[in-house]
């Protein structure tokens, strides 16, 4: 990783679905470093969640990127569709995915950056032949499927393995983790590596807003790496 930053994504699973564009502007102003949007197909995932048609709405009114996290079995039906509405960043699961490498470079192919998420089970070896594809690399410190859940910190190793396998590469490769992180959590994850930090119900929840929820967990993530 270039630099020790951290960014914070994020994810509108627990905002008001009729007030997306306010809310995706409103995060914006807050200081959020992108947008993630979750998408379920209520198949590899129990919930259905956002299509594209939802994120192109919202793409002109902020400048921020989109990243799509596809818990989809058909990702490769549907990449296309993301990436019209607008993503930057298309992220798909190893688990989800038959052909890997076909799917990932398929999303660079169609000029957008590709990226691998791991279920918390699934073991950080599996993404090793991919390193050459991917500009990001996600660990979910929880299972997917629903928002609020408990940070898994079992996951802090397994971050610090895929930090080891990125400097490795000598490619510049974030490291992003989603689930559970929040100001008490996220130093275990960014000590372990992590660059980027997916963060729901810590950030629709603080009472004193995004203004200052996303800055106070980008500083105790910061703390850890100074």
């Amino acid at each position: 990783m270039s630099a020790p930053d951290i960014q914070i994504s994020p994810s509108v699973l627990p905002a008001d679905f009729s007030r997306l564009g306010e809310t995706v502007q409103a995060l914006e102003a807050g200081g959020a470093d992108r947008i993630h949007w979750d998408v379920m197909d209520g198949v590899f995932v129990p919930n259905l969640t956002i299509g594209p048609d939802v994120i192109h709405s919202c793409r002109p009114v902020v400048e921020i990127p989109f990243e799509a996290h596809l818990m989809v079995i058909e990702a490769d039906e549907l990449i296309p569709r993301y990436v019209e509405a607008g993503c930057d960043m298309i992220l798909v699961h190893q688990e989800a995915c038959t052909h890997l490498h076909r799917t990932l470079s398929h999303i660079r192919d169609l000029g957008v950056s590709p990226g691998v998420v791991l279920n918390p089970a699934t073991p950080a070896t599996t993404i090793e032949h991919v390193m050459d594809l991917v500009d990001q690399i996600l660990v979910m410190t929880v299972n997917p499927g629903f928002g609020g859940q408990a940070y898994l910190q079992s996951m802090e190793p397994k971050i610090s393995q895929v930090a080891e396998m990125i400097s490795v590469s000598g490619r510049d490769i974030d490291l992003e983790v989603d689930g559970g992180l929040a100001v008490d959590t996220v130093a275990g994850a960014t000590a372990a590596g992590a660059n980027v930090v997916v963060a729901g119900s810590a950030v629709f929840k603080d009472p004193e807003g995004f203004a200052h929820a996303i800055p106070a967990i980008r500083d105790a993530g910061v703390s850890t790496r100074s």
